[in-house]
């Protein structure tokens, strides 16, 4: 009997679907599913852990032939359960030194926008800086008003230069390699957020600054945007997510050549290869890529909240995966949506030809 061509390749699925709102208290440091740097969580209780959903054991049938063991299907059930269950606390808009979170309202009520304003350091990754990204994560995470989040810079003609070598100079070894981990966290959190993120490219995202755009779910960029992963070109290599995410956005081969050769390239030629899904030309403002950025939000603003979150992370596990895993990912995924009252409401906006009022409950 011919045997089957399958993917064998074993993969552990981490969860990205946040826990539910704890108790406020003194915040603790602990260290984040899927993640090896550290990160504020409020309360002090840990997140829930995650089963691995392909097991190693002798006498089993090969990973990439088995499904989701039944502690990973019971955990994404509950995890589900705890996104319709948390509640609409209010994000405030918080003011930092280098980072704003600004909530639109009117008919962009639901879009949250993170701000990135570091201009004597061209928004590069500094301690402060990444430490007040972090604090806004932490802030939209719980606010379940917010749909979309669009990250864009007030520096213009920069999105984000990287990384802040001339604080990393007065680092030594055992600090570079922390505050690396670091990055790689602040990453992680970013591809964590439950709802969907943009980044919009109106400037310069070289090395860290296009891993915080890979690490965004859908980018923008203007024609006359320039990107690159350039480490190699100091003596460096990607470490805050560039070489994981680069490959699975443009293919292995293209993300080898971009990153042994640091190739810089434009906004069209990004669109070219997939890293970017539109480019447009630059206006006289020079925010042409945000611009475009809010149409996109706008055009996902309608859609049923709890749906598109619970989309985002069957794509995004189930990328991870055989195609077999990912189906029962799928299907996992899809059960947490089935008694949501907007699955109700959108079957009754078509039976009463209407447009569908989602609430994200």
């Amino acid at each position: 009997m011919p045997t089957p061509t399958t993917n064998t390749r074993r993969c552990t699925i981490m969860a990205v679907v946040p826990p539910r709102p704890l108790p406020s208290g003194r915040g603790t440091t602990e260290r984040c599913p899927g993640a090896k740097g550290r990160s504020e969580r409020p309360g002090g209780v840990k997140p829930p852990s995650v089963p691995p959903l392909l097991l190693k054991g002798a006498g089993r049938a090969p990973a990439a032939c088995r499904g989701p063991s039944p502690r990973a299907m019971m955990w994404l059930w509950r995890a589900g359960r705890g996104l319709l269950r948390r509640g609409h606390g209010g994000a405030a808009p918080r003011r930092g030194a280098e980072v704003l979170v600004s909530a639109a309202g009117g008919e962009s009520s639901g879009i949250a926008e993170i701000l990135m304003n570091r201009p004597h350091a061209r928004n590069s990754l500094g301690k402060v800086f990444v430490n007040e990204l972090f604090s806004a994560l932490e802030q939209l995470r719980f606010d379940e008003k917010v749909r979309v989040v669009v990250f864009k810079s007030e520096v213009k003609g920069v999105f984000c230069a990287g990384a802040d070598l001339k604080e990393r100079a007065q680092m030594d070894d055992a600090e570079v390699g922390h505050f690396v981990k670091r990055l790689r966290n602040l990453m992680d959190e970013i591809a964590a957020l439950p709802v969907p993120t943009i980044a919009a490219i109106d400037g310069y995202a070289l090395g860290g600054g296009l891993e915080l755009a890979l690490a965004c779910d859908l980018r923008v960029a203007a024609s006359s945007a320039t990107m690159g992963l350039i480490e190699t070109t100091r003596g460096l290599l990607p470490g805050a997510g560039g070489t994981q995410r680069l490959p699975r956005c443009v293919g292995i081969g293209l993300a080898k050549e971009l990153i042994f050769t640091g190739r810089q390239i434009d906004g069209q030629q990004a669109a070219s290869i997939g890293l970017v899904n539109h480019s447009v030309p630059q206006n006289n403002e020079g925010d042409a890529a945000y611009q475009r950025a809010l149409t996109l939000a706008k055009e996902i603003l309608p859609q049923a909240p709890f749906a598109v979150k619970m989309g985002k992370l069957a794509i995004n596990r189930g990328m991870e995966v055989d195609i077999a895993s990912g189906m029962a990912i799928e299907g996992m995924c899809y059960a947490q949506n089935i008694p949501t009252r907007d699955r109700q409401e959108g079957m009754a906006a078509f039976r009463e030809k209407r447009p569908p009022l989602f609430t994200g409950k």
